[in-house]
C-alpha cells in the first residue's frame, strides 16, 4: 500500500497492447471522411436528434462556442456547418448522454479505475454529483453541496500561509470563472495561480511580450485571407486545428504560398478537402503547402538563420528585400542582427537544421519578393529549452520583412484550448501585475497580493517538497498534462485535499491528496439557468476578440452547478460575509462579474453588450505600430544563439505529439487515420534507416528512458512504427511519454516543458 494515502494507484493504466493495425498514411484531410468521423462520435454518444441540434448551433452568433480549440469564428460564419471534425469530437464528449455519480464509485474503487487506459476513464459519462474521497478510503462518496464549501473553508483555514494554497486553471474556463477564480486566489493571500499556459504557449507571451510589447498575436483571422506566404512552424492544423484549413484554403485561392516547418510532413498541410464546400464532396483536393521544410527536431533557429543570411545577401544587392523604411522607424538592434549573422557559415547552419539547400532557396526566393508574411506556429516552437529564443528568431524574420502591423501580416501564435488565451487577460496569471493590482484595491477594496506565486513547475516542487497543502483544479487534466507523470503524481499525493471543478472523470481524480473532491460543473454546450433567467458566458480566441457563449442543451444533471456560481459559492463560504467583494451578488449576476471585469482589467469595455454577435476586439499595440513600452519606443531585434544537444552515439531527440483521436489530454479513440495508425497509441514513430542501424524490426517493443541528473525515468512498451521522420529523431504520442520529460529541465525564461525535444535512449524488451 502506498504509506502516504494508503492508497494502490496506478499513474498510467493498463500497458498491454491492442490489435495494432498500420496503413499508409492518409493523404488528404477533412472532406467527406471527416464529416463522417464527426457525425459517428456525435450520435454514439449523444444520438442523432440531440446531436445534430448541438452542433448546428455550435460556433454561431446566438450559439455556444466550440469547448475544443481557440481558433476564431470567421465573420461570415458556415449557417450548416461551423465546426471542424475535432470539435464535433469535443462536444460529443461533452455532450454524451452516460452519467456517472455515487452509485458508480461505490462499485468502482479509485485503486481498480486507475489501472484502465486513460481513452476507458474517458468514455464512463458526464460526472453529475459532487463526491468525497475521504483519507485512507478508495471509494468516492455523495456530498451535498454545502458540505464542500464547508470543507474546502476548513482546510484553507487551517493552512499557515496562504501559500500553501494552489489554484490551477484550465483553459476551457470561461472569463467569468477565471476571473473570479483569480479574484478568490487573490482575496486569499496568494498569486500561486499556475494555468495550462504555462505549459503551452508561456514561451510565445514571453518572446512577443519582449520584442513586440504584447503577449499575443498581432494579425485577425482575416490576415490570413490575403498573406502571401505563410510559415507554418512547429503546428498540425489538420489533427489540433482544422478550421485553420479553411483560412489557408482562401490564402491559396488568393495566390498566397504556404510554407510548412516541422520535422513531420502532416497530412492536413498536404492535401485539403473544405467539406464546407461542394468541390470539397466531389472536386479534387487542395495542396496547401507549397513547400515543406523538413527540419529535425529542435533545429529551428538553424534553418531560420540560413534564410535570413541568404536575404541578407540578396538584400545587399537590392536594399528592397529588407523593408528599411520600417526598420529605420520601428525597430532596434538591426545592425546588430546583421553583425551576429555573419558570424554563422551557411553550410553549417543547413547541416545541422536538415533542410537541402535546394528547398531554402525555394523558401528565400518566395519570401524575398513578399511582405505580407505571417508566421503561424505552436508547441512545436514553444516546448524547447530555446523555446523563447526559436520563436524571437522567427520575429527577426517578421521585422526584416516590415511584416508587422499591417493587413495580412504578422504573428500567430495558434492557441490549443478555447480560452487559454481569455484567462491570462482576466488575471489568471502567477507574476504580479502592480497594475491589475492598484485598480483591484481601487475598486474592489482589498490589497492583492505582490509575491510572485507558483507557475506549473514551482507549484509541482512546492507540492512534492511538502511545501502546499491545497491543491484546487477549475478544469483540467493535471497529473496527465504536466511533464514527469511519477514525479507529480507524488506531488499530488503529499497534500492534504485536492480539489478537481470537472465535467468528465480523468486520471487526477484518481491520483489525489489525503482528502479529494469532485465538484461536477456545466459542459459548454449546456443551457445555464439561474432562478429562471437564461445566462451566457464569454470567451476570447486566440486573435483576441472577446465574444458571447450560450447553451443549448439541457443540464445533464439538476445538481450541476456553473463554474462562476461554484467558485463565487465557495468565496462566500470561506469568508463567511465578512469581505470587501460581495462575492454572493456575484455568483447570481454574471452581468455584475463582466462590469466589474471591464471596470478592473484593462482593455475591456462594455462587455455585456459588445459582446454579443462577432464580438469585440481586445487592444493590441502591435496592430497600431505602437511599441512605446519597449527600450527606445521600438520593436526590438533579438540575438539568438544556436541549440546545443550533444547527443551520445545511441541517443536520439524525441517530440511528443497528438493523435488525430485526441485533443489535449482526452482520447477520443485509439486511431490516429492520419498517420495511419489504428486502434494503439503505444507507438513509437522512427526512421527506417536508424531502425536497421539499430538491428531492430518494424512492431519490435522497445522501453523508452530519459537520464537527466542520474535520474532514468521510462516510458515502458512501445511498438516501433517505421516513419517519414529526420534520422536520430522519434516520435510518440502524450500524455503516454510525458513520464520521461523531467520535470525540472525546461524552457528558458518560460519554464514550459521540454515534451518537443527530450533526450531518450531505447531498449528492446520482450514480451
Amino acid at each position: 500500500m502506498n504509506k502516504d494515502n494508503q492508497r494502490n494507484i496506478s499513474t498510467t493504466g493498463n500497458q498491454a497492447f491492442n490489435d495494432l493495425k498500420l496503413t499508409d498514411p492518409i493523404t488528404i484531410a477533412a472532406g467527406p471522411l471527416g464529416v463522417k468521423e464527426a457525425l459517428k462520435h456525435g450520435f454514439k454518444e449523444m444520438g442523432v436528434v440531440r446531436a445534430m441540434g448541438a452542433l448546428l448551433e455550435m460556433n454561431q452568433e446566438d450559439g455556444f462556442s466550440c469547448p475544443s480549440c481557440a481558433w476564431p469564428d470567421p465573420e461570415k460564419a458556415s449557417k450548416f456547418a461551423e465546426y471542424c471534425e475535432n470539435g464535433a469530437k469535443a462536444l460529443a464528449d461533452e455532450a454524451t448522454t452516460k452519467k456517472i455519480d455515487a452509485d458508480f464509485f461505490a462499485q468502482h474503487s479509485v485503486e481498480e479505475l486507475s489501472n484502465l487506459t486513460d481513452y476507458e476513464l474517458n468514455k464512463f459519462g458526464r460526472l453529475v454529483s459532487p463526491l468525497v474521497l475521504k483519507p485512507n478510503s478508495i471509494h468516492y462518496e455523495a456530498i451535498s453541496w454545502e458540505d464542500t464549501y464547508q470543507l474546502i473553508r476548513k482546510e484553507l483555514k487551517s493552512l499557515t500561509s496562504p501559500d500553501e494554497a494552489i489554484f490551477y486553471t484550465s483553459g476551457r474556463s470561461s472569463n467569468e470563472a477565471a476571473f473570479l477564480y483569480g479574484l478568490f486566489a487573490r482575496a486569499f493571500g496568494t498569486n500561486n495561480m499556475p494555468d495550462c499556459s504555462n505549459m503551452c504557449h508561456e514561451s510565445s507571451g514571453i518572446a512577443m511580450g519582449e520584442t513586440l510589447g504584447i503577449g499575443k498575436g498581432s494579425i485577425k483571422l482575416e490576415d490570413l485571407y490575403e498573406a502571401e506566404v505563410v510559415l507554418i512552424a512547429g503546428q498540425n492544423p489538420g489533427t489540433n486545428h482544422p478550421r485553420m484549413l479553411s483560412a489557408l484554403e482562401k490564402c491559396k485561392a488568393n495566390g498566397g504560398k504556404i510554407i510548412s516547418i516541422n520535422p513531420l510532413e502532416e497530412s492536413g498541410l498536404v492535401n485539403f478537402k473544405n467539406p464546407q464546400k461542394i468541390k470539397g464532396w466531389l472536386g479534387a483536393p487542395v495542396d496547401i503547402a507549397d513547400i515543406h521544410l523538413q527540419v529535425k527536431i529542435n533545429e529551428d533557429i538553424p534553418l531560420i538563420k540560413a534564410i535570413l543570411k541568404k536575404l541578407y545577401d540578396k538584400n545587399k544587392l537590392d536594399d528592397t528585400v529588407f523593408d528599411q523604411e520600417f526598420i529605420k522607424t520601428y525597430t532596434d538592434g538591426y545592425q546588430s542582427l546583421l553583425a551576429d549573422l555573419e558570424k554563422y557559415e551557411l553550410s553549417s547552419l543547413i547541416a545541422q537544421c536538415g533542410v537541402s539547400e535546394s528547398d531554402i532557396d525555394a523558401s528565400v526566393a518566395l519570401l524575398a519578393k513578399k511582405s505580407k508574411i505571417v508566421v503561424c506556429w505552436a508547441m512545436g516552437l514553444t516546448q524547447h529549452k530555446n523555446g523563447v529564443a526559436t520563436i524571437k528568431e522567427y520575429i527577426n524574420l517578421l521585422l526584416l520583412k516590415g511584416a508587422i502591423g499591417k493587413p495580412n501580416a504578422g504573428t500567430c501564435p495558434v492557441r490549443g484550448h478555447s480560452n487559454v488565451q481569455g484567462d491570462r487577460s482576466v488575471g489568471i496569471m502567477h507574476f504580479v501585475n502592480k497594475d491589475l493590482n492598484k485598480r483591484i484595491k481601487e475598486h474592489l477594496g482589498f490589497t492583492p497580493p505582490d509575491k510572485e506565486g507558483f507557475d506549473v513547475v514551482g507549484a509541482m516542487k512546492a507540492m512534492h517538497d511538502g511545501k502546499a497543502k491545497v491543491f484546487m483544479c477549475l478544469g483540467g487534466n493535471f497529473l496527465m498534462a504536466a511533464s514527469d507523470t511519477a514525479y507529480t503524481a507524488k506531488a499530488i499525493q503529499n497534500c492534504d485535499l485536492t480539489v478537481q471543478i470537472s465535467t468528465k472523470l480523468n486520471r487526477t481524480h484518481l491520483v489525489t491528496g489525503k482528502t479529494a473532491l469532485i465538484l461536477p460543473t456545466y459542459g459548454r454546450s449546456e443551457k445555464d439557468i439561474k432562478n429562471g433567467k437564461e445566462r451566457f458566458i464569454t470567451i476570447e480566441n486566440s486573435m483576441g476578440r472577446v465574444r458571447q457563449s450560450k447553451g443549448v442543451l439541457k443540464p445533464a444533471s439538476e445538481n450541476l452547478k456553473s463554474e462562476p456560481d461554484i467558485i463565487a459559492e465557495m468565496a462566500t463560504a470561506y469568508f463567511n460575509g465578512k469581505h470587501h467583494v460581495k462575492w454572493e451578488a456575484l455568483s447570481g449576476d454574471y452581468n455584475l462579474i463582466r462590469n466589474t471585469i471591464d471596470t478592473v482589467i484593462k482593455g475591456f469595455e462594455n462587455t455585456n453588450t459588445a459582446s454579443k454577435g462577432l464580438g469585440y476586439y481586445l487592444p493590441n499595440n502591435v496592430r497600431n505600430l505602437d511599441f512605446s513600452m519597449l527600450p527606445n519606443g521600438k520593436a526590438q531585434f533579438s540575438l539568438n544563439e544556436l541549440p546545443k544537444h550533444n547527443l551520445k552515439e545511441n541517443e536520439f531527440m524525441l517530440m511528443t505529439i497528438r493523435s488525430h483521436d485526441q485533443f489535449n489530454t482526452t482520447i477520443y479513440g485509439l486511431d490516429d487515420r492520419y498517420r495511419g495508425v489504428y486502434n494503439e497509441r503505444r507507438v513509437l514513430f522512427m526512421n527506417e534507416l536508424d531502425i536497421k542501424k539499430w538491428n531492430l524490426r518494424k512492431f519490435d517493443v522497445v522501453d523508452i528512458s530519459s537520464n537527466y541528473d542520474e535520474t532514468l525515468r521510462t516510458a515502458h512498451n512501445f511498438k516501433i512504427i517505421p516513419y517519414n521522420i529526420p534520422q536520430g529523431n522519434l516520435a510518440a504520442y502524450f500524455p503516454e511519454t510525458n513520464m520521461v520529460v523531467p520535470y525540472n529541465h525546461f524552457a528558458d525564461q518560460s519554464k514550459t516543458p521540454i515534451s518537443k525535444s527530450i533526450i531518450v535512449s531505447l531498449k528492446k524488451v520482450s514480451l
